[in-house]
């Protein structure tokens, strides 16, 4: 099984849902940046269950323990490993999943080709594992701020039919940040919320959409044809639990304009300028120094309280209704985790970019 992502800035995630912890291991991080547990658990408190009624009531603090990698409050350049303990894990919830599969879950897939599976909360296929991500993106943003200026924020963007409208070159934090949606339209915020409770109280849940921007990437990053920064950008985030589909820039909108309306033309006064950008921050794979936009599709919560048919291991037809603690809405929770897996991305090929321009920069170009 791959739990491994990233090629000079790598990292190697670990656990369960329901064993004694999760956590990761970053392999690349360059030394003497200044780190410690809180700069992870901003982000990490961002993603834990139970911070808001629209959301999993798990009970987790997530506390951050930073085993390796950091001394005197700064990182040594040799491997970082972080580890977040489960505290509220109760296997004996899932017992009745033992032998039945979800519809629409792991379940069956895990089982087609291992031939033995983890059915407590679903194991490694659970979006547990992401708080693995989510520490070191925490590390991948502080290393990016740090060393290139750049800052990445999502938010969510739509639940269900809802559509926020947002200014993505204004929004902040703190907007995203003043509504359990992460939404930072508010009056999209507040039907998004009374949706997701709708769906809840139904035994049903939603999916929607989460745009990210990173704002301040350099021109440069980027490989030319198989690791293209779309490519990357679109694989990490499709790796995410529950993600159906990635645009980068117009995305599927832009199959409905002609060349003449979708280019990004450049202009006199800056040649590196593209003001429409519809190309989402990347032309040919690489980035050209505007805002890198994504939006990631994220299907309804699989495990749901209503009634579904099914079959169990050996074929059997059944019915389940599914038991336990699950969102009925990935969305908000889903917002660092997009944020993450962008941080990763970048980092890596920020990394790659400064490992091949080891030569001095020429006042003239070839």
């Amino acid at each position: 099984m791959s739990s491994s992502f990233g090629t000079l800035f790598r990292v190697t995630t670990f656990g369960e849902s329901h064993g004694p912890g999760v956590g990761v291991v970053i392999d690349g991080c360059p030394p003497r940046l200044a780190l410690d547990a809180a700069d992870l658990q901003h982000d990490l408190d961002r993603r834990r269950p139970g911070q808001s009624r629209i959301v999993t009531q798990r009970d987790e603090a997530d506390r951050a323990e930073i085993l390796s990698g950091v001394f005197a409050g700064h990182t040594t350049g040799t491997p970082l490993a972080v580890l977040v303990r489960n505290a509220d894990h109760n296997p004996g919830a899932y017992e009745h999943l033992r032998d039945v599969y979800r519809p629409s879950h792991a379940d069956f897939t895990y089982d087609a080709k291992y031939g033995f599976r983890d059915w407590q909360g679903g194991g490694r296929a659970s979006a547990r594992e992401t708080i693995g991500r989510v520490a070191a993106g925490a590390v991948a943003r502080r290393l990016l701020a740090v060393a290139a200026g750049i800052e990445v924020l999502g938010w969510v963007q739509s639940v269900n039919d809802i559509e926020a409208e947002v200014d993505d070159a204004a929004v902040s934090l703190n907007d995203v940040e003043s509504h359990p949606t992460r939404c930072p339209d508010p009056t999209a915020a507040a039907a998004m919320s009374e949706a997701i409770e709708a769906a809840r109280n139904n035994g049903d849940s939603l999916g929607g959409t989460v745009t990210c921007i990173a704002r301040g990437v350099a021109a440069g990053l980027g490989e030319p044809v198989f690791d293209k920064l779309d490519a990357d950008l679109a694989g990490a985030l499709m790796s995410l639990p529950a993600a159906k589909g990635v645009e980068i820039g117009s995305g599927f909108a832009g199959t409905l304009m002609t060349g003449l309306t979708h280019n990004d033309p450049f202009t006199a006064t800056d040649r590196v300028r593209a003001a429409a950008n519809r190309s989402g921050g990347i032309q040919g794979g690489i980035s050209n120094g505007e805002n890198i936009v994504t939006r990631v599709a994220f299907k309804p919560t699989a495990t749901i309280a209503s009634e579904q048919a099914t079959v169990t291991r050996d074929g059997e037809a059944t019915t389940l209704a599914a038991r336990g603690r699950h969102d009925p809405c990935v969305l908000p929770r889903a917002v660092p985790m997009v944020e993450a897996m962008v941080l990763l991305t970048l980092a890596d090929h920020f990394l790659r970019q400064h490992a091949i321009n080891v030569l001095p920069m020429l006042d003239e170009r070839p």
